[in-house]
C-alpha cells in the first residue's frame, strides 16, 4: 500500500515540479527559446490559436478538440495502461494469498515470494511495468498541453458557456473533480483499501487545482475525464468482458475440435 502511495505521491510531486517550475508565467510566442517550449509547447499553442480562429475566435471549443486530438494520439498507450491496470487488479486476490503464504520476513522466504509471483506474472500474461511507461511517455505530452493552455494569452478573455477561459470557475472545478472520482472508480476492479487512497486523493487535488487556475485548464480536465470514462467503459465494461468471454469460448472450442 505504501509503495503505491509513494509512487502517486512522486509523480504528483514531479507534475508539480515540472508545471510550475518552467517558465509558466512567461507567454508563449514562436520567439519562445528552448527544446521544450519550441518542439513541445508552442506547436500545441499554435494549434490551439489556429482552430479557434478558424472558429469565429471561439477558443473552448478549440481546448476541446485539441484535447480530443491528443487523447485520440495517446489512445494506443492508454489502452495498454488500462489493460495492464485492471489485469494486475484482477490478480490482487493471488497475490495477496501469496503473502500470506510467504508472510516470514527472512531472506529465503522472501525470496521465494518473488520467484511465486513472477511465475504468477507469467501465467497470467502480465509484465508488471507495463502500465508505467505509458505514463511516462504521456506525461511530457499532456504537460505541454498544461502549458501550452497557461501560456497562450490569445485565450484569456474569451468567455465559453457560462465562465471565463482566463479566470477561475465554481462549477467547472466541481465537474473535473466528479469525472476524475468516475473515471478512476471505473478502473477498480474490487473494493481495495490501497486503491482508495488514490481514488479520493486524485479528486480532490484536480478540484483544488481547479477552483486556483483559469477555467480553460479546468475545461481541458473534464473533455480529458470524459474521454477516458468512455475510452474505460470499452475496454474494461461488461460489453469488453463478454467479448472476451466470447473470444476464450470460441479458441478453446476450436482447440477441443482438434
Amino acid at each position: 500500500m505504501y509503495k503505491k502511495i509513494g509512487l502517486a505521491a512522486m509523480l504528483i510531486l514531479v507534475m508539480t515540479v515540472m508545471t510550475g517550475c518552467l517558465d509558466i508565467d512567461e507567454p508563449i510566442t514562436k520567439e519562445s527559446e528552448g527544446i521544450w517550449n519550441s518542439f513541445f509547447v508552442y506547436p500545441l499553442s499554435w494549434l490551439i490559436i489556429t482552430i479557434a480562429e478558424a472558429m469565429s475566435e471561439n477558443y473552448g471549443l478549440s481546448i476541446i478538440i485539441v484535447t480530443i486530438l491528443l487523447r485520440i494520439i495517446i489512445l494506443p498507450l492508454m489502452i495498454k495502461q488500462t489493460q495492464s491496470t485492471r489485469a494486475m487488479q484482477e490478480i490482487q486476490p493471488e497475490m495477496e494469498k501469496l503473502r500470506e503464504k510467504y508472510s516470514a520476513k527472512d531472506q529465503k522466504t522472501q525470496q521465494k515470494l518473488q520467484e511465486e509471483t513472477m511465475k504468477l506474472f507469467q501465467e497470467k500474461n502480465i509484465n508488471p511495468l507495463a502500465g508505467c511507461f505509458p505514463i511516462l511517455i504521456q506525461m511530457p505530452i499532456l504537460i505541454a498541453f498544461y502549458h501550452a493552455i497557461m501560456r497562450t494569452e490569445e485565450i484569456g478573455g474569451h468567455q465559453f458557456l457560462w465562465f471565463e477561459l482566463g479566470q477561475p470557475d465554481f462549477i467547472l472545478p466541481l465537474i473535473a473533480g466528479t469525472t476524475t472520482f468516475i473515471q478512476q472508480k471505473m478502473m477498480m476492479v474490487q473494493d481495495n483499501p490501497q486503491m482508495k487512497v488514490l481514488l479520493y486523493m486524485m479528486p480532490i487535488m484536480i478540484t483544488v487545482f481547479a477552483f486556483f487556475f483559469p477555467s480553460a485548464l479546468a475545461l481541458y480536465w473534464v473533455i480529458g475525464n470524459l474521454f477516458m470514462i468512455g475510452q474505460t467503459h470499452f475496454i474494461t465494461g461488461p460489453g469488453a468482458r463478454k467479448r472476451a468471454e466470447e473470444k476464450m469460448a470460441a479458441k478453446t472450442g476450436g482447440a477441443k475440435k482438434k
